[in-house]
C-alpha cells in the first residue's frame, strides 16, 4: 500500500489548512475576514452543524451529513482533517516524539463503555434541551473558547503595539482595536480543556478522541460499517509492529493482526510503515478475496449501554451581572438595578431556543465589534454556562450590525435582516429616577437619550430648566446603548430588562425639521 502513502500527506496538508483557517476567523479583531470565508470554514464543524440542522432543517447548512456519509465510505475523515482539536493533538504528540525518546505507542484495549456512555448522556441531554454537556465536550466549541479567551488577547495586545508604532510614523493601515474583556469562567474552562488534550495527547496520542469526545464516538459508529477500511494482510504480516508504532489511535493489534477501525482516525500513517507492504486500505469485499477468507466475517454488534442513573443538573438562580466600579469624587448610587432577565442576542428568538442550541463556541463573541456579547457565568442559569449574553456594561448592540447572526454555526442565532433587526425587541429599558444625576445632583446629563438609536429614551421637562429621561417602551429595542452610556455607579440610572421571548417594537416616528424658505441660496 505504499502507493497510497500520498493520502497521509494530503491529510496533513488539509488538516493544517483547516487549523489555520479556523484560527484566523477567531483572531480577526479588525474584521477583515469576509463573511463567506467564515461560513465556509465553520460549515463542516460537526456538532454546530448538527444543531443547526435540527433547528432549521436545512440540508444545505448541514456539513455533518457530508462527514457522516464520508465515515460510511472512508472512516473518520472529520477527525483527521477538519477538527482543529484533532490537529492540535497531532502537533503535541509530534513535538513529544521530537523532544523525547519515549517508547512508541502500542495497541490498547478500547474504552467502548466509557465513550458510548458519554455519547448517550450527551445525546439525551441535547434532546432534552440542555446543551451544557455538549458545550464542555464538543471539540470545535472548546477550540473556539481557547482562541477567544487565551490566544486572541495576546494577539490583540501585540497587534495594538505594532499599530501604535506604525501610527507614530503616519502609517494607518493597521487599526487599533478595543481591549477584549477578561472573563474568568471562560478563561478557566479554556485552560482546563487545553491542558486536558495536551496531557492526553502527550501520553497516548488520540486518547481524547476515542474516550471522551462525543463527535468521535458518533462517527465511530458509522466507521464500523465503512466501505473502505485499514486492515492487515495476514498472509504477509509478520507482526513486526511498525504499523502499530505509528498508530496514534492505538487500534492496530499486531498479536491478532486485527484493526479496530471504529477507533481509527484515518490518519493513514500506517500505509507506508510496513516493510512487507502488508497494510491494506481496500473495500471489505476485496479484502476477503485477497485474504482468502472462506467464512464471511461479521463485526460484533455494538454494545448497548443502558443509562441507569438520572442525570441531575443543579438548578442555580441567575446571578445579576453587575459590578461597576465607583469612581473617585462621584456620589455612589444606592438603588440597585432591578434586572431579572438578561438579553440574548438578536436573532436568537428566545432564551429557551438559544440555550438549547448554543454550544458556546464564542465565535460571535470574537466578531462582536463593541464587545457587548460576553460569555455568561450563571446569568442564564447552569444550562447557559459560557453562552453569550448581552453585557451592556461592556458595550452596546450596534443598530445596523448583524455579524453574530451571520456567522453562528449552530443555528442558535438565526440570520436576521438588518431592517428586521432594527425592530427586534430583545429587551426594554427601565429608568430609575433615584439614581439619575439630574434628580440627585440637579445637573444636566442626557447621555442615555443621546445614544438611543430609536429615541425611545427622550428628555422631557423636569424642573429649573432641566430635563430628565423618559422611556417609550413601545419603540425600545433593548440595544443597551442607554445603559452603557449612563455615567452613574455602581448602579445605573437606566438598564435593560431582557425579554425571555423576543418581541417586535413599533417603528419610531421621526419628526421632520421644517426650515423656513426665505428665498436665499445661503441662509447664513
Amino acid at each position: 500500500m505504499r502507493r497510497l502513502a500520498w493520502l497521509k500527506y494530503l491529510r496533513i496538508v488539509i488538516s493544517l489548512l483547516f487549523l489555520l483557517f479556523t484560527v484566523v476567523i477567531f483572531l480577526d479583531p479588525a474584521q477583515w475576514i469576509p463573511e463567506w470565508f467564515t461560513k465556509t470554514v465553520v460549515w463542516p464543524q460537526f456538532a454546530p452543524s448538527l444543531l443547526k440542522f435540527i433547528v432549521s432543517a436545512g440540508v444545505v447548512s448541514a456539513g455533518f451529513i457530508l462527514f457522516s456519509l464520508l465515515a460510511l465510505v472512508f472512516g473518520r475523515l472529520y477527525c483527521s482533517t477538519v477538527c482543529p482539536v484533532g490537529t492540535i493533538q497531532d502537533i503535541v504528540y509530534r513535538i513529544k516524539r521530537k523532544l523525547t525518546k519515549a517508547r512508541a505507542l502500542k495497541f490498547a484495549q478500547s474504552s467502548n463503555i466509557l465513550r458510548y456512555s458519554i455519547l448517550i448522556i450527551v445525546a439525551v441531554s441535547v434532546l432534552a434541551g440542555y446543551s451544557l454537556l455538549l458545550t464542555f465536550l464538543d471539540p470545535y466549541s472548546n477550540f473556539g473558547r481557547i482562541m477567544t479567551h487565551l490566544v486572541r488577547p495576546v494577539v490583540q495586545l501585540g497587534g495594538n503595539g505594532i499599530a501604535g508604532i506604525l501610527h507614530n510614523n503616519d502609517i494607518f493601515f493597521l487599526p487599533k482595536t478595543n481591549p477584549f474583556p477578561f472573563h474568568w469562567a471562560s478563561f478557566i474552562s479554556a485552560v482546563l480543556f487545553l491542558l486536558t488534550i495536551v496531557v492526553m495527547s502527550w501520553s497516548r496520542g488520540r486518547l481524547f478522541c476515542n474516550t471522551i469526545c462525543p463527535v468521535g464516538a458518533l462517527l465511530s459508529l458509522f466507521s464500523r460499517f465503512s466501505l473502505f477500511k485499514i486492515s492487515l494482510d495476514k498472509s504477509i504480516c509478520n507482526s513486526c509492529g511498525h504499523c502499530s508504532k505509528v498508530c496514534k489511535a492505538q487500534c492496530i493489534d499486531i498479536k491478532t493482526r486485527e484493526v479496530d477501525f471504529s477507533r481509527c482516525i484515518s490518519c493513514f500513517n500506517c500505509l507506508d510503515s510496513c516493510p512487507s507492504d502488508g497494510v491494506l486500505f481496500k473495500s471489505g469485499l476485496k479484502l476477503n478475496e485477497k485474504l482468502k477468507i472462506s467464512n464471511e466475517e461479521t463485526e460484533s454488534s455494538t454494545r448497548r449501554n443502558v443509562l441507569k442513573g438520572v442525570l441531575l443538573l443543579s438548578a442555580y438562580s441567575a446571578l445579576k451581572a453587575y459590578g461597576a466600579r465607583v469612581t473617585g469624587g462621584e456620589k455612589p448610587t444606592e438603588i440597585p438595578e432591578g434586572k431579572i432577565n438578561i438579553s440574548s442576542p438578536p436573532g436568537s428568538l428566545s432564551h429557551d431556543l438559544f440555550n438549547k442550541n448554543c454550544t458556546a463556541c464564542n465565535l460571535c463573541v470574537s466578531v462582536c465589534p463593541t464587545h457587548v456579547l460576553q460569555p455568561a457565568f450563571l446569568q442564564y442559569g447552569m444550562q447557559g454556562l459560557m453562552q453569550p449574553y448581552m453585557d451592556y456594561h461592556s458595550g452596546f448592540c450596534n443598530f445596523d450590525c448583524t455579524l453574530c447572526s451571520e456567522i453562528c454555526p449552530a443555528g442558535a442565532i438565526l440570520p436576521v435582516d438588518p431592517e428586521v433587526k432594527k425592530l427586534e425587541q430583545i429587551g426594554i429599558a427601565k429608568f430609575i429616577e433615584g439614581n439619575c444625576v439630574v434628580y440627585t445632583d440637579n445637573t444636566d446629563c442626557g447621555a442615555c437619550s443621546e445614544h438611543c438609536p430609536t429615541k425611545a429614551v427622550d428628555m422631557v421637562p423636569y424642573k429649573d430648566g432641566l430635563t430628565i429621561p423618559k422611556v417609550d417602551e413601545t419603540i425600545c429595542i433593548g440595544c443597551g446603548a442607554c445603559e452603557y452610556a449612563c455615567p452613574t455607579r455602581p448602579y445605573r440610572a437606566i438598564y435593560v430588562e431582557g425579554n425571555l421571548v423576543h418581541k417586535q417594537a413599533e417603528k419610531p416616528v421621526h419628526e421632520e425639521i421644517k426650515i423656513e424658505d426665505k428665498g436665499e441660496d445661503f441662509p447664513f
